[in-house]
């Protein structure tokens, strides 16, 4: 990517969002944001107590990511946010409209098996069913990249950088 762009890295939960995002931010030379430092406390709340958001939480949510992405155009940066369903991801477009996607993808049981082993995360394995259900991948008309998260992470992080490399220079 030729001009510092900013990069959302999204997936279901387990997927390495992050890992991965810091160091794909480090390897562009760009900030990092935690998406699920964008929370309010409601939502942290309702996801530990393993009861899945619904939209009315993640309006708010969405929109401080997307006001953080903006302040960011043509400074670069990378954050982390599940962005599942492409009204999200439309709604994140409409603050930031050059954000570009980076999809963590994944076989299911390699995602659970990640999630059952790290520690201190508000989000229980028992909701990877929901997120599943609620993914609508990207489409061919968004801006943005699948990457299959087996390996490493800096071997993710590769394929993420390279990936990324590898959009129109229209999209990056």
């Amino acid at each position: 990517m030729s001009t510092p762009h900013v990069v959302v890295v999204m997936g279901v939960a387990g997927t390495g969002k992050t890992t991965i995002g810091p160091l794909l931010a480090a390897r562009l030379g760009v900030p990092y944001a935690e998406g699920d430092d964008f929370h309010p406390s409601a939502n942290i709340a309702k996801m530990s107590a393993g009861t899945p958001l619904d939209d009315n939480d993640r309006w708010p949510w969405l929109d401080a990511i997307g006001a953080w992405a903006h302040e960011r155009a043509g400074l670069g940066g990378v954050v982390s946010c599940s962005a599942l369903k492409r009204s999200y991801r439309d709604r994140l477009r409409a603050e930031a409209p050059g954000v570009v996607f980076v999809h963590l993808t994944g076989d299911r049981a390699l995602i659970e098996d990640r999630m059952t082993h790290r520690q201190g995360h508000f989000m229980p394995t028992a909701l990877l069913d929901s997120q599943f259900a609620t993914l609508q991948p990207l489409q061919a008309d968004e801006a943005g990249v699948a990457v299959d998260v087996a390996g490493s992470p800096e071997e993710i992080t590769e394929r993420a950088a390279d990936a990324l490399d590898g959009l129109p220079e229209s999209v990056a």
